[in-house]
């Protein structure tokens, strides 16, 4: 990078949302855009993710961008190498290596309130952007416990998103930490491996069967010849998942009949009604991510395998010790821990309007307009931010609907003309969050009597979508332009909430070439 260089848009990482928008960017024929990744190669999650077992829990078909469908998906269930290679076919069909500038870690994105634009300090260099689109993703950062004596641990310890692959695992005495998506995957996988495999579960996950198959070479021929038939896979599978949606938000209790399909999926393969008990949750399905596995159970079944149903508590040289006081000996240490979802760390890396950073906003929880906009963050858009999570669907679809707003937003600074910026209404972001709350009171994420990963430090639920797929593409289809403060440049104070600066912008047209009430329609969707 030049020191000075000044780019239209700055896109921050590579997985999804980072490609997505890049590949939208262009069809709104922008071209002067970058894409800042930390790393050597794209992929995101599902390049540094290469665990043993790695694979998907949404279908191919649906688990892909619908401007690029694949084809030739292998199986239903996609496995990590796959997927990533999808992501590196994406990367080329779409033209968007030129664009990205790989090993360039954003360091610092501080909004310049004069210039109105942001400078950006990357590991290899610095720039500036009109907008910033923040790609990260919520499971980008691995979340490893502070064990009281782990540093004393004299094996190998490393997190299941950094797998070492040149340790071998064979003979080894392993300790998996954690009963999570990855760790339910990593099991099965190495069970056969290991001399022992120790697993410490604080928590048991409800697990389905996991109905994966080969995709046979006439069905891949079938796809190529007729797309139609892929789109209809597709939409099959999609309109499934949105009839589903009823059970998490409005009637949790209807979701008693897949707890037994759960409970009869665990019975066929646990014997022992002693283990068949620990691994028995006591929160409704759902509460929690519902997992999807047809060779966990049997991997736990196995004579080299220990439950301890308590989570670890501290380390005494090679000795792990749960809170129950369960001690096991270990070559190895694994955690399946998760990663930083409710504090991602990018946050801490962006300075708003105000000076102060987004970690710092969010302190009393992440908030954002239409899961995209912060509030004294002006041109920053955030690609799966708080509240566009899923439980039971694919994120590409919540991702596709976050692009379209992006699109428009840009749109609407074109609108606008000359030097400009759009910032979020506090009062507009308190109204999204506030519903967006009050539909989450009776979802199971809330109900379901569980603590998960997608709760805040102050227990409010700040990660999962609490309706359809459908109603969140209604919600984000277009930019309403009253919902931000328009900050221009030349004006005075601009870069604080100034009368002078921050000018409402109601009879403006939105994309469609129509004006808008304030918010009026939005309301109605997401009340729906």
């Amino acid at each position: 990078m030049t020191e000075h260089e000044h780019v239209r848009v700055a896109v921050i990482g590579s997985g999804f949302g980072g490609l997505g928008a890049a590949v939208r960017l262009r069809r709104e024929g922008i071209t002067d855009f970058v894409v800042l990744e930390r790393a050597d190669s794209v992929g995101g999650t599902w390049r540094d993710n290469s665990y043993p077992g790695c694979a998907c829990d949404v279908p191919s078909h649906l688990y892909s961008f619908s401007f690029a469908p694949n084809p030739d998906w292998p199986r239903t269930f996609s496995g990590q190498e796959h997927i990533r290679a999808y992501l590196e076919h994406v990367t080329d069909v779409f033209r968007l290596r030129p664009h990205i500038r790989f090993d360039s870690e954003v360091k610092m994105a501080t909004w310049d309130g004069e210039r109105l634009c942001w400078d950006i300090e990357t590991s290899s260099g610095r720039l500036s952007a009109d907008v910033v689109v923040s790609a990260t993703g919520p499971l980008s950062d691995p979340k490893t416990p502070d064990i009281p004596g782990l540093d004393s641990f004299p094996g190998k310890v490393f997190h299941s998103a950094r797998w070492d692959h040149d340790y071998d695992l064979r003979g080894k005495r392993v300790a998996m930490i954690g009963t999570g998506a990855s760790a339910i995957q990593i099991v099965p996988a190495i069970q056969p491996l290991a001399r022992k495999l120790t697993l410490f579960q604080r928590t048991p996950p409800w697990v389905m069967p996991r109905v994966d198959r080969a995709i046979s070479s006439f069905e891949r021929r079938l796809h190529r010849q007729l797309p139609f038939t892929t789109q209809a896979r597709r939409g099959l599978l999609w309109g499934i998942r949105e009839l589903q949606v009823q059970a998490f938000t409005k009637h949790p209790d209807e979701l008693g009949l897949v707890e037994k399909l759960a409970r009869s999926n665990m019975a066929r393969a646990i014997k022992d009604p002693a283990l068949r008990a620990k691994l028995t949750p006591d929160y409704r399905i759902g509460c929690k991510r519902i997992l999807l596995s047809s060779e966990y159970y049997p991997a736990l079944a196995q004579p080299n395998v220990d439950l301890v149903a308590s989570g670890l508590r501290e380390v005494r040289g090679s000795t792990l010790v749960a809170a129950d006081g369960t001690e096991a000996e270990a070559d190895v240490i694994i955690f399946g821990t998760g990663f930083h979802v409710t504090d991602m760390p990018i946050a801490d890396r962006v300075v708003g309007a105000e000076g102060r950073t987004l970690a710092e906003a969010w302190q009393g929880g992440m908030e954002a307009l239409r899961g995209a906009s912060a509030a004294g963050f002006p041109n920053l858009m955030t690609i799966i931010g708080p509240n566009t999570g899923l439980g039971n669907s694919s994120m590409i679809l919540m991702i596709e609907s976050q692009l379209n707003y992006l699109a428009d937003f840009v749109r609407q600074l074109d609108v606008l003309g000359g030097r400009a910026a759009l910032d979020a209404r506090p009062s507009a972001v308190a109204a999204w969050n506030r519903r967006v709350q009050d539909r989450m009171k009776r979802t199971v994420w809330n109900t379901g009597g569980c603590t998960s990963w997608y709760l805040d430090a102050n227990g409010r639920n700040t990660t999962v979508w609490p309706g359809t797929t459908t109603e969140f593409r209604r919600a984000t289809r277009r930019v309403d332009i009253t919902e931000y403060a328009v900050l221009r440049a030349g004006a005075s104070d601009t870069g604080k909430a100034s009368k002078a600066s921050r000018t409402n912008k109601a009879s403006k047209p939105n994309s469609t070439g129509n004006t808008r009430p304030t918010g009026k329609d939005d309301k109605e969707e997401v009340s729906a």
